[in-house]
């Protein structure tokens, strides 16, 4: 059932996905003042103060050097299939233990659901969903939290273990060091076709609920200590995240980014959200575009739901899409 009284899920929400999530420049003046000390401590490893994927603390005391991974993500609606958007919310926020290198272990569910306008049957399916792919991902799911709420929204807070000296962190790039893409962009434009036309891209989804857990082992059995997931601010926006926090520059070869088939045609049809847009003009002033047409720059910056692992080294399979460099005047350079 993905239908209700001649609606779809997707229209039940103002946004979809990770297209949904408060603008990059908005959010970091939200959290401006709370990084750094006297919040810090010697045991957080990994807190606010990079914008990283996870929170990281080591345990005291702990003989095997163990740290505990700790995030959560939800969103509204990003597909009409509630079990699909259930597949795809869990992986999207296992996926943020996956950046910093760790193992999710146990899950709880965030489930926003309008009661006295959706059936619960589907919240069911929803629910199925999120158990499934954690099930997949050897993740216990142990209940979770709901609220009544006008607009449907699901997710998981999620707690996984780590090495402490095999962390995948956003502050540890190099200049030399080549940019790997695990998968290909354009599930922003797609979905938002989705929601728009009712059209289903089965590749869209096949995309979004595959888990990052084989590509952040290939990134550590690499060696790779710089990583993040590429998610709601694009690959541009998660890129200069990474770059600033590392102090470096980054090359990307516009060529060499691979894309979801048809992403490139719902570009040219219009299907392009305000998240998006609003990637593009936070790092436009960081960016030197070069030849780059709109249709590239929109592709780059595409709201991602559930995307891949952005990687600071070579890693097999997964195309070779830029470089840090040193810094520059602008941070980012497409070429």
């Amino acid at each position: 059932m993905t239908t209700i009284e001649g609606r779809r899920l997707t229209q039940y929400a103002h946004g979809g996905g990770c297209a949904c999530k408060i603008p990059p420049g908005e959010l970091e003046e939200v959290v401006a003042g709370l990084t750094g000390a006297p919040h810090a401590a010697p045991e957080l490893l990994i807190g606010l103060d990079t914008g990283d994927d996870a929170a990281v603390v080591r345990l005291p005391g702990a003989a095997d050097g163990m740290a505990v991974v700790a995030t959560a993500d939800f969103f509204t609606p990003v597909v009409d299939d509630p079990y699909d958007w259930g597949r795809i919310a869990a992986a999207n926020a296992l996926s943020d233990v996956y950046a910093v290198g760790g193992r999710p272990i146990v899950a709880v569910n965030l489930l926003a659901w309008p009661r006295e306008v959706l059936p619960f049957e589907l919240a069911r399916e929803v629910l199925r969903g999120g158990l499934d792919v954690a099930a997949e991902a050897g993740c216990h799911i142990g209940g979770g939290h709901s609220v009544d709420d006008a607009e449907p929204k699901y997710g998981m807070a999620v707690t996984g273990v780590a090495r402490p000296d095999l962390l995948l962190r956003n502050d540890r790039g190099r200049p030399g060091m080549p940019l790997s893409l695990t998968k290909p962009l354009g599930v922003g434009v797609l979905n938002n076709r989705h929601k728009a036309t009712g059209e289903v891209f089965a590749h869209a989804v096949d995309s979004m609920v595959a888990l990052n857990r084989d590509a952040s082992a290939a990134a550590l059995d690499a060696g790779a200590v710089c990583a993040t997931d590429v998610t709601g601010f694009g690959l541009l926006g998660h890129l200069y995240k990474l770059a600033r926090a590392s102090g470096v520059g980054a090359v990307i070869d516009s060529a060499a980014v691979p894309y979801l088939d048809g992403a490139r045609e719902a570009v040219r049809d219009g299907y392009v959200s305000g998240g998006t847009r609003r990637n593009l003009d936070w790092v436009a002033p960081h960016t030197d575009f070069g030849a780059a047409d709109e249709e590239t720059r929109l592709l780059l910056a595409d709201a991602q739901t559930s995307g891949g692992l952005l990687i600071a080294g070579e890693i097999p399979g997964a195309p070779v899409i830029g470089e840090l460099v040193p810094a520059g005047e602008r941070t980012l350079t497409i070429r």
